[in-house]
Order: structure tokens, then sequence, then C-alpha cells
């Protein structure tokens, strides 16, 4: 059966589902390790919370490094093949988190594989996920683009949520099998059945043009004014990936994998009940109110020093950032033409993950200078940025 016999008798919610799987299972992969990583660092390395912080945010600057190329191959080559490849370097990323943790008794062996592990995953991260929105979007048509970007979000931070949960309770297995063991060897099986999965889908070709391929210096330049908004929206989740296990460390608190987890659900429920609302009422109106709450979330953390307090304002914060990417997605990946559709993509998702990927180190630097409270504080300031720039692009349209 071709790609196209498949779509004309399925739903788009049954086109999607199948495709979509294999984000899950990337973002699984990207979880499990998520709450581990800062402590096994920090503690069991014995190196300081701004390497800590980079551990975990190095996985962005590899996913922001490789964005181009994913969206050139998938625009030249189609998905699949770019999922397939992302789904291999991620089993590539668990082998390697394995290692780490066969050798954490060499601190700078075991740093070294940690950090080529993220960076691996970052490019499987990369390749995977923006083929699966671009494969989605073929099987399901253009016109549930909304639906497409939707379920991959709902599954990323699913999946993370999912995966930090597990993660936390293999990382205290004993017998050898606890800190990063038994999480490379599931890291790096999960990826290898996607792959699997993957290779047995049917493909779809790259859409035709008579114009040449637009260079991805000038889609960049098309989405800028989105993207700028998307940043300042995803410090927040910066904050919470990178630092929040090390919050509750610091006040000597259980329970950060849970409040993670929190996180991820709360965001897939947002998600999942509310994102036809950026059909209605437009993608600039669900920013706004999306990084509102955003903002608060990130207060709450500041301002309400306790562990329920911070898993609620990780949820608050889940809430908010949920909608932000699809619904000023939606409106930045259209400026760049369908033929172009895996470059917009492309180029959109850098503006995450350089937020993200900066935002490790540089609230690292924040913690030790002037602690958890000024993080949060700092964070929703920026979050409010994101507020002014999205007015900026509704006085645009409005004009």
């Amino acid at each position: 059966m071709t790609a196209g016999q498949e779509t004309a008798h399925r739903s788009p919610i049954g086109r999607i589902l199948p495709v979509v799987l294999l984000n899950l299972i990337i973002y699984i992969v990207i979880g499990l390790p998520m709450a581990v990583i800062p402590i096994f660092v920090h503690t069991v390395l014995h190196f300081n919370t701004v390497l800590a912080g980079f551990a975990v945010s190095l996985q962005y600057f590899a996913t922001f490094a490789s964005r181009a190329s994913a969206g050139h191959r998938i625009d030249t080559g189609g998905p699949k093949p770019v999922v397939v490849s992302g789904l291999a370097l991620g089993t590539l990323s668990g082998a390697l988190l394995l290692l780490a943790g066969l050798s954490a008794s060499i601190t700078s062996l075991s740093l070294l594989c940690l950090l080529v592990s993220r960076l691996a995953l970052g490019w499987a991260e990369s390749w995977a996920s923006t083929g699966v929105i671009v494969w989605n979007i073929r099987r399901a048509g253009a016109a549930n683009t909304a639906q497409v970007i939707s379920w991959n979000g709902i599954t990323s931070y699913g999946g993370i949520a999912l995966g930090a949960t597990l993660g936390e309770q293999l990382s205290h297995l004993g017998g050898g099998w606890g800190g990063l063991v038994t999480l490379g060897i599931v890291s790096a099986l999960l990826p290898a059945i996607g792959t699997a999965l993957a290779s047995s889908y049917p493909g779809v070709a790259p859409l035709k043009s008579d114009r040449p391929a637009m260079p991805f210096s000038r889609v960049f330049r098309l989405v800028l004014p989105h993207g700028c908004a998307l940043a300042a929206g995803s410090v927040g989740f910066g904050a919470i990936s990178s630092c929040l296990a090390l919050y509750f460390a610091a006040e000597h608190w259980s329970g950060a994998a849970q409040a993670l987890a929190v996180f991820g659900m709360v965001f897939v429920i947002v998600r999942f009940v509310f994102a036809r609302q950026i059909g209605r009422m437009g993608g600039t109106k669900v920013a706004l109110i999306s990084l509102g709450v955003e903002a608060i979330g990130l207060l709450i953390l500041a301002l309400l020093p306790s562990a329920e307090a911070a898993t609620l304002g990780a949820a608050v914060t889940g809430a908010g950032f949920s909608l932000v990417f699809p619904a000023l997605g939606v409106l930045a990946v259209d400026r760049a033409g369908a033929e172009n559709r895996g470059a917009a993509l492309g180029a959109f998702s850098v503006f995450l993950d350089l937020a993200i990927g900066i935002s490790g180190p540089v609230l690292g630097l924040v913690i030790h200078a002037a602690g958890y409270m000024a993080l949060f504080i700092f964070t929703s300031c920026v979050t409010l940025l994101g507020v002014v720039q999205v007015l900026r692009l509704q006085r645009a349209v409005s004009r």
C-alpha cells in the first residue's frame, strides 16, 4: 500500500498516530536521564552546577546545529530516511550513556562519554522529530498542520514525563544496575525498535517545485519574528529541564522526577484539550495567554519555596508553555511555502534549541551567583519579553 492509498482510507488521527509513535520513542529516551544527569555530574562525578546544567543543555546545542541539515534533507530526499537516521543516532547515544555509567570511577572518561552521548541525542532529536512532523503533514494533509504539530508536542512532553519518572526509578536499582547503566541499556533499545518500525512504514516523496530551494538563511529571516517569541518562552522550559532537579536536591526535597512528570502531563493535557483554540482564536492570542500563564508558573517557583509549590509551579509553567510552539509555529511555517516546510520547521525550532542550550549554563551561573529565587524571577521576566514580542506581531498583523 502506498502512502497515498493509506491516507485515503484513514482519518487524520489514524494517519498521524503510527508515525508520531516514533517521536514518542525518541522523547522517552530524552526524558529517561533528564532528572539523573545533573545529579550524576554534580554528586557522583563532583563537578559544579554550571557543568551539571551544561551537560543537560548540550543536547540542545547539537539539536540547534543539526536543524538546517535536517530541513534540507527532508525537503530534498523525503522525511522517512531522516527519521530512520535520527533513531539510529538515538541508539548510539544510549550506548554512550551506558559507557558513561560503567566508567563512573574514571570521572574524565565518564564525563566525556556523557557529553558525546548528549551530542548524539541532540542530533537524533532534531532529525527524528522534524522528520516526523513533515512526514505526518504529508500523510494527513497541510490542512491538519496544527493537529500534527500538537500531536508531536503531546508525544514529546508526554515522552519526557514518562521517561523522567521511569528514569529516576531505574537509576536507584542496586547490584550495579543503578545510575546510568540501566538507563543506557533502555535508551539504546528503544530507538533500535523505533528504527525497525520506521523502516516498515511507507515513505513519501519530497515535494517538487519549479523554484530553487530557498536558502536556509532566508527561511531563518522569515521565521525570525515568531522565533524570538518562542525563544523567550523556551527559557522557562530550560529552567525546568536543567535546574529543577538541582533545586530539589539543594533544598533536600524528594520528588524531582515527579515534578518533571507533572510538568509533562499538564503540558500534554493542555495541548490535547486546547490545541484547537489556535484555529479558533488565532495563534497570536493563544501565544499571549500561554506566555502569561508560563510567567506566573515561574513566579510560583520563585516565591513559594516548598516541594509542593515547586511542583505546582512546574505544572503551571507546563500549562503555559504547552501551546507556545504550535501557536507560533503554524504562522511561522506558512511563511516559507509548502516546498520549504522542512527548512521552515528546522529554522523555527532553532530558536527553541538555542534558548534552551544557552539557558543551561547561563542559569547555572545565575544559581551560583544569586540562588534559585533569582533564577525563577529572571526566567519569568524573560518569558514576559516574549509577551511583548507577540504583542508586536499582533500589531503588525492588524496594520
